[in-house]
């Protein structure tokens, strides 16, 4: 049986501390959201607090973006300026690392989502996002694709230029170091 991730009590602390005062700084993102009950969540979840960890780690900066009244549940989303450092360089799924014959990437976004217990954005995702700040204005970020263009051998992407939302398309294969993605987490 596979052990579920959990941190130590003083990494809960000093994570819970550290989105506390993102929460804090950066209210704009969450009008109407009282941190009181998202830290009630946050503690009585672990496992999703170790995610949270994950997605602090790899740099993408996660901050509560809104609230879903029917499911009760608070949404975190990837709010680093530019796609989290420590996920870039990665090509989409497992199925486009292994038909790379050549300069391989380490990862895929697919798997690397899976093992962080966390969701890719959609493109509805990335444009709200958007809405609360500037992102990716350097950088980009993978974002979930339909099915009917992954058969097809494509991904999708996302940035921010010319202050417009841009969606993009290239082979899943690829991966570049200014393209990472990044992730939802509901709580």
């Amino acid at each position: 049986m596979k052990r579920k991730p959990s941190l130590t009590s003083q990494e809960n602390t000093a994570l819970l501390q550290l989105l506390s005062a993102r929460f804090e700084k950066h209210k704009n993102r969450h009008k109407g959201i009282v941190w009181a009950g998202v830290q009630k969540k946050l503690e009585a979840s672990p496992d999703k607090l170790w995610s949270l960890q994950q997605m602090e780690e790899s740099g993408g900066e996660p901050d509560v973006v809104g609230y879903d009244k029917k499911k009760d549940q608070y949404i975190f989303f990837d709010c680093s300026a530019e796609s989290p450092k420590g996920r870039r360089s990665t090509c989409y799924d497992r199925e486009a690392l292994e038909s790379r014959k050549e300069h391989p990437p380490a990862d895929n976004v697919i798997d690397m989502c899976d093992e962080m217990g966390i969701d890719l954005l959609t493109e509805e995702q990335y444009r709200e996002l958007q809405q609360l700040g500037d992102f990716d204005t350097k950088t980009s970020s993978w974002i979930q694709t339909p099915a009917a263009i992954r058969k097809l051998g494509g991904a999708l992407f996302c940035d921010k230029r010319y202050d417009h939302v841009f969606v993009y398309h290239n082979g899943a294969s690829s991966y570049y170091a200014a393209r990472g993605f990044r992730g939802c987490l509901r709580l």
